[in-house]
């Protein structure tokens, strides 16, 4: 059993080296102290008794790399997550973007899809559900596949609804999912608009444009430069005053594209000033 053999930083260099030119997942410029505490929770859980059988594995055995991937990218989240900010979209947000003909809204980093149907129920609220396309991405295909089945522990729906009550919700919650045993099922229109795809935030390129794009709690785990560049894609990603939010830790001050936004309220929204 591993426990006294901590990986050590010059470690991490060789094996996130490994990683990146074997297979182009940059985790080079994640934050180092996240990304070592994940490591060693992998080392420990999946008993290696060295570095070197662990960097075996990396190379020898695509099952494990996806698992290894999935194991560092895990982003865990909940439904209205941050009520507030959701009182925000659906009080300020929403109007905005129901004078245009089609909503166009991605959610980077959408995990395991909480927050996807978070913003169908809201989007269904306003009345919008019906002209709006929800596109979800993440790195990790096995959140996107909870995301698709939209089933939830029913231990986290208690938390859910109460949420959703704080960030305006006026229905009675239970009307978007079905229970069963110790699981709740979404209603499935909820993702009638919604489509859900891997994206790598950190090499891959814009793909449409939006009028809203969210990434909440992902930046965290990156770097300035990593974010800088993540920032770039989104600014060439969103419409002439469009928006975007970050999760409650996160900024766009300092950044190269700080200059072409102007902050909406104080839950981390930003609007797109226009330019030609």
């Amino acid at each position: 059993m591993l426990g006294h053999n901590i990986i050590k930083d010059e470690e991490i260099d060789i094996l996130l080296e490994d990683i990146y030119q074997r297979y182009g997942y940059d985790f080079i410029q994640y934050s180092r102290a996240s990304i070592k505490r994940r490591i060693n929770r992998i080392m420990t859980n999946d008993r290696f008794a060295s570095f070197a059988e662990l960097r075996f594995a990396l190379k020898d055995d695509p099952q494990f790399l996806q698992h290894f991937v999935e194991e560092i990218t895990v982003n865990l989240t909940e439904m209205f997550r941050d009520p507030l900010f959701f009182k925000q979209l659906r009080e300020e947000i929403l109007p905005q973007l129901g004078t245009y003909p089609l909503i166009r809204i991605w959610i980077a980093g959408c995990s395991s899809g909480e927050e996807a149907y978070s913003l169908a129920i809201l989007l269904k609220e306003a009345n919008l559900h019906h002209k709006s396309l929800i596109y979800a991405t993440d790195i990790n295909p096995r959140v996107l596949e909870i995301a698709r089945n939209g089933i939830y522990p029913l231990s986290q729906i208690k938390s859910f609804s109460e949420n959703y009550i704080e960030s305006g919700g006026k229905q009675d919650f239970s009307n978007y999912y079905t229970a069963n045993y110790e699981w709740a099922k979404f209603n499935p229109e909820l993702k009638q608009k919604m489509i859900l795809s891997t994206h790598n935030l950190v090499s891959d390129t814009s793909f449409n444009s939006f009028q809203l794009i969210l990434c909440r709690n992902v930046l965290i785990y990156f770097n300035k430069d990593l974010q800088d560049r993540v920032f770039k894609l989104f600014d060439a990603s969103l419409e002439n005053l469009g928006y975007l939010a970050l999760g409650s830790k996160e900024t766009i001050r300092f950044s190269s594209i700080q200059q072409n936004f102007t902050a909406v309220g104080d839950q981390k929204i930003w609007k797109k000033l226009y330019s030609l």
